[in-house]
């Protein structure tokens, strides 16, 4: 990696991580909100939850858009983060936390779901699971390829026997792959986004407030224990 390279990645991930950071405290306010609303320390409309539900979501899209502008630049980063934990990264399936996750959040956090409802989310994961299996053999496909004969005679052969044409060969193969691999992510972080609008859909306003409020909870849990394990003090 050229000098040049290597402060532009530098410069993506300090810009990333500043991000990161105001997206967090935004996180823990909507959490404060959402449990606003579960302890019932306000009577609130339909109206008002609504409004609370759509900009929990909105603050979560645009995570996925600052992830997608990073992913353009350097798609390695999005699969290693620097920004979480090892044990963050660890729950992780194509750079990010697993579509069908949901479905086991509103397992657990919403209870007085009616038939009709069950039935539907039933559909949404079953449909879920099968994009998941899609993504993961896409995913699988592209790892082959980095073995695939033409391109580990190439890199086995080293830099000194390799002429002009091959060395073109061979970023002509790496733009490939990293197209391919940007592809996969953006695929993965749009079935995260429509599974959890889809959920939400399924969802009364109430039911809703329970199933983010179960979401963020999570979420933050996990990056505490994360901060724990790896002895590392993160926001």
């Amino acid at each position: 990696m050229s000098t040049k390279t290597r402060r532009t990645a530098n410069t993506n991930v300090t810009a990333f991580e500043n991000f990161f950071q105001g997206w967090l405290v935004r996180q823990e306010n909507y959490r404060e909100q959402l449990r606003s609303v579960l302890r019932g320390s306000h009577n609130e409309g339909e109206d008002h939850l609504r409004d609370l539900i759509a900009r929990v979501l909105a603050h979560y899209q645009e995570y996925y858009e600052e992830k997608s502008r990073i992913a353009n630049h350097d798609v390695a980063l999005v699969f290693s983060p620097p920004w979480f934990s090892c044990f963050e990264q660890s729950f992780f399936w194509i750079a990010g936390f697993k579509p069908a996750l949901a479905f086991r959040i509103v397992g657990g956090s919403v209870q007085d779901m009616s038939p009709e409802q069950v039935e539907r989310m039933d559909r949404l994961r079953a449909e879920t699971k099968e994009k998941e299996r899609r993504l993961e053999s896409e995913l699988a496909r592209i790892q082959e390829s980095v073995a695939a004969p033409p391109m580990v005679e190439l890199t086995r052969r080293g830099d000194y026997s390799l002429v002009d044409g091959e060395y073109d060969e061979i970023d002509s193969a790496v733009e490939v792959l990293r197209g391919e691999m940007e592809a996969v992510v953006a695929n993965a972080d749009m079935l995260r986004t429509r599974t959890a609008e889809r959920v939400v859909e399924v969802l009364t306003p109430v039911q809703n407030v329970n199933f983010l409020a179960a979401v963020t909870e999570l979420q933050m849990k996990i990056r505490v224990w994360g901060w724990q394990k790896d002895g590392v003090r993160r926001r």
